[in-house]
């Protein structure tokens, strides 16, 4: 029996084949909605999964552990609060950075940061000799900047507690403006202009990741010590209304031995006591951590590939519906053979799989074109633009299956006709 039937699925697949060859252009058509749908969901699918690690890759140089604290964060702004609210929050700062790294015995490093964050942040051209730069954001930071951030220094150093404490004019500069005004000299040991001041150049940051392999201006930057930045810029941000935005937030890492989550309870209590909340009165500040921005990032990208899906599902229910028709043709010009196989014993079992499985080889060689087409497309992107691209197992796995999906409940309908056709009357049709 088992023979019979591994015959019969050879014999259903020559005969699909046979189908193909014979009615090349009608079988190409019928296919070619299934061969878009797989293509466009395989092909995006490998440009969003790409842009997905690239954005990881950036997310991991923040580092894993590093919790932020500031006035408000994208989290505050979609949990419903309205902005007058978020506005009249008490600003961040150095003092509390101060508290946090005093009474909290879970922290290892507190880094304050003017600039990064909310309100009138200070951008600036860097001069040297005849070039220039284009404005870039100024950061005020601690000697514990790099820390924070696992970022990598290509030359020189990074400025010190000294150079902090005396509110030296010293600069670390990002790419884009170490290349700007240095294109062919090292930068360490130069004097360059930074707005009206002159600072000395102590080190280069190295290249950072960028997401989707494209210019974000992630390496458009230069670093100053904070006490610098109070006194050239100030720290004082601008009003909306009765509250006022400054430009200041907090960066901590736990110690070794210390979670994240006590970290952060600990932070939240010096916090709460600093700003004198009561216990039934909520947080007027964000804690944030970098899991919370990729679920946040996470959830954008899943509901792009949804979207992606549905809209994919269009051309998918074209290509079923050609499958239909195609089959209830093929089932109607097969008639009289019908008849002869049910003649010769053949059941209906047997003639509703020879159907059915001609419809899911139909469909399933559309998505295996698609997936080839799909691939072909992310790489071809990639080769030409640098855009990185992700391949990854299961869009391959529903590429097959939507296709065969869509053959087995597209193709039910002319399989059900086909095996119920009387064998004397399929016999006389001509």
């Amino acid at each position: 029996m088992a023979r019979i039937r591994g015959g019969l699925f050879v014999e259903i697949v020559s005969m699909a084949v046979d189908t193909l060859r014979s009615n090349k252009l009608r079988s190409a058509l019928t296919v070619l909605g299934v061969v878009i749908g797989i293509t466009s969901i395989v092909g995006m699918t490998s440009l969003i999964r790409g842009f997905q690690e690239s954005v990881y890759d950036l997310f991991r140089e923040i580092g894993p552990t590093t919790i932020f604290v500031s006035k408000f964060s994208f989290a505050s702004v979609t949990s419903g609060k309205t902005f007058q609210d978020l506005i009249m929050r008490p600003n961040i700062t150095p003092q509390d950075a101060e508290a946090i790294e005093r009474d909290c015995p879970s922290v290892a490093i507190v880094d304050v940061q003017f600039g990064n964050g909310p309100g009138a942040n200070v951008t600036a051209q860097v001069y040297y000799k005849g070039l220039k730069s284009k404005r870039v954001p100024v950061l005020g930071t601690t000697e514990k900047f790099p820390f924070i951030g696992q970022l990598n220094l290509e030359n020189g150093r990074f400025f010190n507690s000294g150079e902090v404490q005396h509110r030296r004019p010293v600069v670390v500069l990002g790419q884009g403006p170490a290349k700007a005004v240095f294109p062919h000299t090292d930068p360490v040991g130069k004097v360059v202009r930074l707005g009206a001041s002159q600072y000395t150049v102590v080190g280069v940051f190295a290249k950072r990741p960028s997401p989707g392999g494209l210019s974000a201006g992630q390496d458009d930057f230069v670093v100053i010590p904070h006490t610098r930045y109070q006194k050239q810029y100030g720290i004082r941000g601008f009003t909306v209304g009765r509250g006022e935005l400054r430009p200041v937030t907090m960066a901590v890492v736990p110690s070794e031995n210390a979670t994240v989550k006590q970290a952060m309870e600990e932070i939240e209590r010096v916090m709460r006591a600093r700003h004198g909340l009561h216990l039934d009165q909520e947080n007027d500040f964000d804690l944030g951590t970098q899991e919370a921005a990729i679920k946040v990032f996470d959830q954008i990208t899943q509901a792009a590939v949804l979207a992606l899906v549905v809209i994919s599902s269009i051309a998918l229910m074209v290509g079923g519906i050609g499958v239909m028709a195609i089959m209830m043709i093929s089932v109607t010009d097969r008639t009289r053979e019908i008849g002869v196989r049910k003649a010769l014993g053949a059941r209906r079992v047997e003639i509703l799989w020879q159907f059915l499985l001609e419809a899911v080889f139909l469909t399933s060689l559309g998505g295996l074109l698609g997936i080839v087409f799909g691939s072909s497309l992310g790489l071809t992107i990639h080769w030409l633009s640098g855009f990185p691209v992700s391949l990854p197992w299961w869009s391959f796995a529903i590429g097959i299956g939507f296709s065969a999906t869509i053959g087995i409940f597209f193709g039910l309908y002319p399989a059900f006709k086909a095996a119920r056709l009387d064998p004397i009357e399929a016999l006389r049709y001509e």
